[in-house]
């Protein structure tokens, strides 16, 4: 059994997706980012950084993974599944195109989103800078996807990483409406069952239960 600590956010969605198609049981855990629920002294022993998701795999003696794209290779790894090649050569290419995403695309229209929907007074070279930044990384997605159905050519983390950002491009005040392949890409991806259950989440379990299980933690009684 795996405890996800999550909230409903692009990289909260990469792993309850990852979940979803792996088929593994998974307890949600939600975590109430607006109350700072992140930064508590009881969830910062498990993740030092302060943020979600995080997993804690009960089957193997509680071990604890954090950041999104290391719990998909993790769980990758645990079920031997092909969302993550053994081949070397491909391997690596689902490997380069996850750190696309973990190093460009996430952090870009993360602050993408921090200026254009969040900051207390518009500063418009921010919002140039990194609106113009996402719209960079997201032609280099549709170049990629030219010919192609997925980032690797075969379903994989790699595309499970970056479609929940793309998801949201609107979000973040940039438009793929010239960027096809993305577009095709988009809409291949959210046909898939797991991927609709896995952007449910964490909604699927009821709010109170979620609300006496924290407390219960923070007491020391799970």
């Amino acid at each position: 059994m795996i405890d996800l600590y999550t909230a409903a956010t692009p990289n909260g969605h990469k792993v309850s997706i990852m979940l979803e198609e792996l088929g593994l049981p998974y307890e949600v855990r939600a975590i109430r980012l607006a109350e700072n629920e992140q930064k508590e002294p009881w969830y910062l022993n498990l993740n030092p950084n302060g943020r979600i998701p995080t997993i804690v795999d009960r089957d193997n003696g509680d071990f604890v993974v954090f950041e999104s794209g290391a719990i998909l290779v993790y769980l990758a790894e645990k079920t031997g599944s092909p969302l993550l090649p053994v081949e070397p050569k491909r391997r690596s290419q689902v490997l380069q195109w996850l750190m696309f995403q973990m190093a460009g695309v996430g952090p870009m229209q993360g602050q993408a989103h921090v200026f254009v929907r969040y900051a207390p007074e518009r500063i418009e070279y921010a919002i140039t800078r990194y609106t113009e930044e996402v719209k960079r990384l997201y032609t280099i997605l549709d170049r990629r996807l030219e010919g192609r159905d997925y980032l690797c050519d075969e379903y994989s983390i790699a595309d499970i990483a970056t479609w929940p950002w793309v998801r949201i491009h609107f979000w973040a005040d940039v438009s793929i409406d010239d960027l096809p392949n993305l577009q095709r890409w988009r809409d291949r991806i959210r046909e898939r069952p797991a991927v609709d259950r896995g952007i449910q989440v964490p909604d699927k379990e009821d709010p109170e239960t979620q609300r006496k299980w924290l407390e219960n933690f923070r007491r020391g009684g799970a």
